[in-house]
């Protein structure tokens, strides 16, 4: 399955702002960590972003580049701005789509499993003619992940754990609206591994251990290659329970430090 990942906005355009937050950089950290969970726990899946830093990128650059890949799947992720009091998630396929088309099941199921998991306030299912919507060539849907402008979505914002949680819910509903399957189903004596972090620079991934370190975790820098480009992971432990590695994963976000769960 291709998955056409696009973090709204960025670069010059920093999306909506509100409460000390860019949206352009909320979008692209909810992306970052929705590529990690299903490329690292899932099957056949191929992500490909249209974004993986703060870099100025058109519309019509994002929807081109998808229909040149002949994705299955384009997720735009956004977060919502309007007058301080509106807050909660919505999303969108196109106008012109039924709500009985595939593109409107996928989303229902996507759907389903983001408010499981973003306490937001359900603002529902609805339809409209944005461009990434119209001018791609395969199914599409948008998220509008609360409003930054709103002081108690902004709260949450704040928070590592509901960026990753918004993620999983993302990334939960992808996998089941197309069938993947879970790389601990198919590999037997599975090792889960703490991920503290990936960077594309290793000075930053050599930062990371340092801060770490000073928290009590023992780490160390290894190498993976994520859509082609090399990436500095930090592995911050391995443990056979996954149980136990979502116990190490809760203690390092606690400290405010990006984590998650990679399986071998």
């Amino acid at each position: 399955m291709k998955l056409y990942l696009d973090p709204g906005h960025g670069g010059s355009d920093p999306g909506a702002q509100g409460n000390g937050f860019r949206e352009k950089d909320l979008n692209l950290d909810i992306a970052l960590k929705i590529r990690s969970i299903l490329e690292n726990n899932y099957e056949n899946i191929d992500v490909r972003m249209s974004r993986t830093s703060d870099v100025t990128k058109s519309l019509d650059q994002r929807t081109n580049e998808a229909n040149s890949w002949e994705a299955d799947f384009y997720l735009s992720i956004h977060i919502n701005s309007f007058n301080g009091s509106a807050q909660g998630y919505e999303d969108y396929i196109h106008s012109s789509l039924s709500n009985n088309s595939a593109t409107s099941r996928y989303r229902d199921i996507i759907h389903t499993e983001v408010m499981k998991l973003n306490q937001l306030d359900d603002r529902g299912k609805k339809k409209a003619d944005f461009h990434v919507l119209r001018e791609t060539t395969m199914d599409a849907m948008l998220s509008e992940n609360g409003f930054i402008d709103n002081a108690q979505n902004a709260a949450l914002m704040k928070q590592e754990s509901w960026r990753r949680n918004v993620a999983q819910g993302h990334a939960n509903g992808i996998a089941k609206a197309f069938n993947l399957t879970p790389k601990e189903a198919t590999d037997r004596g599975a090792l889960y591994k703490v991920i503290a972090g990936s960077f594309k620079q290793r000075e930053n991934a050599e930062k990371r251990v340092t801060d770490l370190d000073a928290q009590g975790y023992d780490s160390f820098i290894s190498t993976s290659e994520v859509s082609g480009e090399t990436w500095y992971r930090v592995q911050a432990g391995a443990f056979s329970s996954r149980e136990n590695a979502e116990t190490r994963l809760q203690e390092i976000e606690s400290k405010g430090i990006d984590a998650f769960i990679a399986i071998d």
